[in-house]
Protein backbone atom coordinates (compact mmCIF):
# COMPACT_ATOMS: atom_id res chain seq x y z
CA UNK A 1 0.00 0.00 0.00
CA UNK A 2 1.36 3.70 -1.00
CA UNK A 3 0.03 6.24 1.07
CA UNK A 4 -0.73 10.18 -0.23
CA UNK A 5 2.16 11.07 1.36
CA UNK A 6 4.61 8.43 -0.35
CA UNK A 7 1.93 9.53 -4.03
CA UNK A 8 3.11 12.84 -3.37
CA UNK A 9 7.15 11.82 -3.76
CA UNK A 10 5.88 10.45 -7.48
CA UNK A 11 3.73 12.84 -8.62
CA UNK A 12 4.26 16.61 -8.91
CA UNK A 13 0.53 17.91 -8.04
CA UNK A 14 -0.75 18.72 -5.29
CA UNK A 15 -4.39 19.74 -3.83
CA UNK A 16 -6.42 20.62 -5.20
CA UNK A 17 -5.09 18.49 -8.35
CA UNK A 18 -3.92 16.05 -6.09
CA UNK A 19 -6.94 13.16 -7.67
CA UNK A 20 -5.15 10.02 -5.98
CA UNK A 21 -5.30 9.40 -2.40
CA UNK A 22 -3.81 5.70 -1.67
CA UNK A 23 -2.18 3.27 -4.03
CA UNK A 24 -3.80 -0.10 -2.67
CA UNK A 25 -2.46 -2.78 -5.09
CA UNK A 26 0.92 -2.22 -7.27
CA UNK A 27 2.77 -4.38 -9.90
CA UNK A 28 5.31 -2.49 -11.99
CA UNK A 29 4.81 -2.21 -15.20
CA UNK A 30 1.57 -4.30 -15.68
CA UNK A 31 -0.67 -2.70 -13.49
CA UNK A 32 -2.06 -0.18 -10.15
CA UNK A 33 -5.43 0.21 -8.31
CA UNK A 34 -5.70 3.45 -6.43
CA UNK A 35 -8.08 5.06 -4.68
CA UNK A 36 -9.96 8.55 -4.91
CA UNK A 37 -12.35 9.67 -2.16
CA UNK A 38 -14.66 12.23 -3.47
CA UNK A 39 -15.97 14.68 -1.07
CA UNK A 40 -18.34 17.19 -0.78
CA UNK A 41 -15.47 19.59 -0.23
CA UNK A 42 -14.02 19.26 -3.44
CA UNK A 43 -13.63 22.65 -5.20
CA UNK A 44 -14.77 21.57 -8.57
CA UNK A 45 -18.09 21.03 -6.94
CA UNK A 46 -18.97 24.91 -6.02
CA UNK A 47 -19.18 25.43 -10.27
CA UNK A 48 -19.86 21.59 -11.21
CA UNK A 49 -23.07 21.81 -10.60
CA UNK A 50 -23.61 24.25 -7.02
CA UNK A 51 -27.38 22.36 -6.73
CA UNK A 52 -26.57 18.89 -8.02
CA UNK A 53 -22.56 17.66 -7.14
CA UNK A 54 -21.51 15.47 -10.27
CA UNK A 55 -17.64 15.42 -10.62
CA UNK A 56 -16.25 16.27 -13.91
CA UNK A 57 -15.59 13.26 -16.20
CA UNK A 58 -12.55 15.00 -17.24
CA UNK A 59 -11.02 14.74 -13.56
CA UNK A 60 -12.03 11.02 -13.32
CA UNK A 61 -9.87 10.48 -16.55
CA UNK A 62 -6.93 12.72 -14.67
CA UNK A 63 -7.37 10.53 -11.97
CA UNK A 64 -6.86 6.97 -13.41
CA UNK A 65 -3.79 9.59 -15.46
CA UNK A 66 -2.18 10.57 -12.18
CA UNK A 67 -2.67 6.47 -10.94
CA UNK A 68 -0.69 5.81 -14.44
CA UNK A 69 2.00 8.10 -13.69
CA UNK A 70 2.54 6.64 -10.49
CA UNK A 71 2.92 2.79 -12.36
CA UNK A 72 5.32 4.38 -14.45
CA UNK A 73 6.99 5.82 -11.75
CA UNK A 74 7.26 2.96 -9.82
CA UNK A 75 8.14 0.77 -13.16
CA UNK A 76 11.17 2.91 -15.18
CA UNK A 77 15.17 3.52 -14.18
CA UNK A 78 15.76 6.64 -12.59
CA UNK A 79 12.24 8.18 -12.19
CA UNK A 80 13.47 10.88 -9.69
CA UNK A 81 15.19 12.89 -13.63
CA UNK A 82 11.44 12.34 -15.27
CA UNK A 83 8.45 13.79 -15.90
CA UNK A 84 5.47 12.60 -17.03
CA UNK A 85 2.63 14.31 -19.21
CA UNK A 86 -0.95 12.82 -20.44
CA UNK A 87 -0.33 12.83 -24.20
CA UNK A 88 -3.30 11.60 -25.53
CA UNK A 89 -6.73 10.37 -24.35
CA UNK A 90 -8.64 7.47 -26.91
CA UNK A 91 -12.25 6.08 -26.10
CA UNK A 92 -13.73 7.55 -23.24
CA UNK A 93 -16.71 6.56 -21.80
CA UNK A 94 -18.60 7.92 -19.23
CA UNK A 95 -21.34 5.22 -17.47
CA UNK A 96 -22.21 6.88 -14.09
CA UNK A 97 -22.18 9.98 -12.56
CA UNK A 98 -20.12 10.32 -9.41
CA UNK A 99 -21.26 12.20 -6.68
CA UNK A 100 -19.80 13.21 -3.22
CA UNK A 101 -19.98 10.25 -0.85
CA UNK A 102 -18.40 7.98 -3.68
CA UNK A 103 -15.30 6.45 -3.45
CA UNK A 104 -13.37 5.91 -6.95
CA UNK A 105 -11.40 2.77 -7.62
CA UNK A 106 -9.11 3.49 -10.23
CA UNK A 107 -7.63 0.13 -12.19
CA UNK A 108 -5.01 1.05 -14.92
CA UNK A 109 -2.77 -1.49 -17.03
CA UNK A 110 0.05 -0.89 -18.63
CA UNK A 111 -1.00 -2.33 -21.94
CA UNK A 112 1.88 -0.95 -24.61
CA UNK A 113 5.58 0.87 -24.31
CA UNK A 114 7.51 2.20 -27.28
CA UNK A 115 10.27 4.53 -26.34
CA UNK A 116 9.08 7.44 -24.52
CA UNK A 117 5.47 6.87 -25.05
CA UNK A 118 3.40 4.61 -23.17
CA UNK A 119 -0.26 3.17 -23.58
CA UNK A 120 -2.38 2.01 -20.49
CA UNK A 121 -6.35 1.40 -20.17
CA UNK A 122 -7.91 2.62 -17.25
CA UNK A 123 -11.20 1.82 -15.26
CA UNK A 124 -12.69 3.87 -12.72
CA UNK A 125 -15.08 2.21 -10.48
CA UNK A 126 -17.97 3.15 -7.53
CA UNK A 127 -19.30 0.20 -5.47
CA UNK A 128 -17.89 -2.02 -8.25
CA UNK A 129 -20.10 -0.43 -10.97
CA UNK A 130 -17.90 1.24 -13.88
CA UNK A 131 -18.45 4.72 -13.84
CA UNK A 132 -15.29 5.97 -17.02
CA UNK A 133 -12.90 3.91 -18.85
CA UNK A 134 -10.47 5.43 -21.52
CA UNK A 135 -7.23 4.44 -22.97
CA UNK A 136 -4.43 6.74 -21.85
CA UNK A 137 -1.07 7.76 -23.36
CA UNK A 138 1.45 8.90 -21.64
CA UNK A 139 4.80 10.71 -22.44
CA UNK A 140 8.11 10.64 -20.44
CA UNK A 141 10.38 13.11 -20.42
CA UNK A 142 14.03 13.98 -19.16
CA UNK A 143 13.95 17.20 -16.79
CA UNK A 144 17.40 17.87 -17.62
CA UNK A 145 15.92 18.19 -21.07
CA UNK A 146 13.35 20.54 -20.02
CA UNK A 147 15.16 23.08 -17.85
CA UNK A 148 15.17 26.51 -19.66
CA UNK A 149 12.17 25.43 -22.25
CA UNK A 150 9.09 27.66 -21.23
CA UNK A 151 6.21 26.20 -20.79
CA UNK A 152 3.58 27.10 -23.52
CA UNK A 153 1.57 30.44 -22.69
CA UNK A 154 4.79 31.67 -20.93
CA UNK A 155 6.82 35.04 -22.46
Amino acid sequence: MISVEQISKFLPHRFPFLLVDRVIDIVPAKTIVALKNVTCNEQFFQGHFPEWKIMPGVLIIEAMAQAGAILLFSSIPNPESKFIVMSKIDKAKFKRMVVPGDQLRLDVEWTRGRGRICQMKGKAFVDGDLAAEAEIYASILDIEDLKGKKGPGQI
